[in-house]
């Protein structure tokens, strides 16, 4: 039976869209609305960084800002480790690290560190990066060191899975390749910026209402984008080049409204690490991994006890055939882009503490998400973790012996060697052909 042209739409899809079309209105006044409170706390340019020795503050050292090889500026970090130096005006600067200042077993890790160069634009602030550690080639083995990095691996794939089963539930259930979500984890730590730093909220409570806004936006994508797309047919290479078109479009929206410069959370951006044996944690490093797990396991749980999570599955196995046995197949797809999207807004509030806040902090990460979700095994939730955690691990450990600056490529390497033996990935199951 047809749908006759001009027939108004039944009330439950009427009703439908005008809720995906509220959420969509809600977050962009949201993100409209935040971004000129941020810009209000970020206004003038300044060049700011945070100097820390294995998560420890370093106070007093000096800091100096030169233009055109002359000195324009200087400070001093304080007692959290952190400068703010106010400049004449936007342009490029380098800022210079006087080693002299520095602590006793403190140094920069690479020759020539001491120098950076900064570019302040109109409004904002530029964002020095100095590496600072004890000298490993004599206070430290690699034995030593393990420890440390394997933990950090593991918090960087708990952190990485979280966006990545997201990412792998989404291509399951709809089969597509979207890279607009790393725009969807820049968009939960700058929201998370925006309610902490803007309004004046605890990060917290702040986190919270960035995933509540976060799922909204992913039911609103589904609602006004992508089920448009399926129902008209649209093939899963276009739909790609679309996805590829949104992450532009979100990504440089994100730089209009929150300038180039990185920023820090107003809580727990700096605090003394907890010696775990041979370990040094972070408190925040600990809550971060917790609050991980617990959500992954929540998630595996509810995929494989719930209704929902059995009709996801069925659907991700074979759409046709959940259909003709009664699934609402667009209500799963809908409600897995709200997890999928929650998931990589929590993901991104946790990569910005670790890291910083800034509108390329998705792209960033992309790269490796796609790597789990492959090396795990395309559209399956616990290949993503596994993978996630993989990934993580090996990036961590792998700068025992490359330059920091190689990490990701060596993680690239190893996600090439595994699918030349598996190439149906770590939990993926093998296709039959013919």
């Amino acid at each position: 039976m047809g749908i006759v042209p001009g027939h108004a739409h039944p009330p439950a899809a009427l009703r439908s869209a005008r809720a995906a079309a509220l959420a969509l209105m809600a977050l962009v006044l949201v993100l409209v609305g935040g971004t000129t409170v941020a810009h209000a706390v970020a206004s003038g340019e300044r060049v700011v960084g945070t100097l820390n020795n294995a998560g420890t503050p370093v106070e007093g050292v000096t800091i100096s800002v030169e233009r055109g090889g002359a000195e324009v500026a200087t400070g001093q970090t304080n007692d959290a480790g952190r400068f703010e130096i106010d400049v004449p005006g936007p342009g490029d600067y380098t800022v210079v690290l006087d080693t002299g200042t520095l602590p006793d077993g403190v140094e920069l890790r690479r020759e020539g560190g001491e120098r950076v160069e900064v570019t302040v634009r109109p409004g904002g602030s530029g964002a020095a990066l100095f590496l600072l550690g004890e000298n490993t080639n004599v206070a430290s083995t690699r034995l030593d060191r393990a420890p440390q990095l394997l933990v950090g691996g593991i918090q960087f794939g708990l952190v990485l899975a979280m966006g990545s089963i997201g990412l792998s539930l989404i291509f399951g259930t709809t089969g597509l390749t979207n890279f607009a979500h790393g725009e969807l984890i820049t968009g939960g730590a700058l929201l998370g910026y925006v309610v902490n730093v803007g309004f004046g909220v605890n990060l917290i409570p702040a986190t919270i209402i960035a995933v509540l806004v976060g799922g909204a936006a992913g039911f609103a994508l589904d609602r006004g984008l992508w089920r448009p797309l399926r129902r008209r047919g649209t093939g899963l290479i276009a739909m790609l080049v679309v996805s590829i078109g949104l992450a532009f479009v979100l990504r440089y929206l994100y730089l209009i409204y929150f300038g180039g410069s990185s920023r820090s959370y107003a809580q727990y951006a700096t605090q003394s690490p907890v010696d775990v044996g041979p370990v040094g944690i972070l408190p925040r490093d600990m809550v971060i991994m917790g609050v991980s797990v617990l959500v992954l396991v929540l998630v595996g749980l509810a995929l494989q006890r719930t209704r929902f999570g059995k009709a996801t599955r069925a659907v991700a196995d074979n759409p046709s055939l959940a259909a003709s046995s009664g699934i609402d197949v667009d209500r799963v797809i809908s409600v897995v882009w709200v997890f999928g999207a929650a998931l990589a807004v929590l993901g991104g509030v946790f990569l910005a503490l670790s890291q910083q806040v800034g509108f390329q902090l998705g792209q960033n990460a992309l790269l490796l998400l796609f790597a789990a979700v492959t090396l795990g095994g395309l559209g399956t939730a616990y290949g993503a973790l596994a993978g996630a955690l993989v990934i993580g691990v090996f990036t961590q450990l792998s700068t025992l012996f490359i330059a920091a600056e190689l990490q990701v490529v060596g993680a690239l390497i190893v996600l090439i060697l595994v699918l030349i033996v598996r190439p149906q990935g770590i939990l993926g199951s093998r296709e039959r052909i013919g």
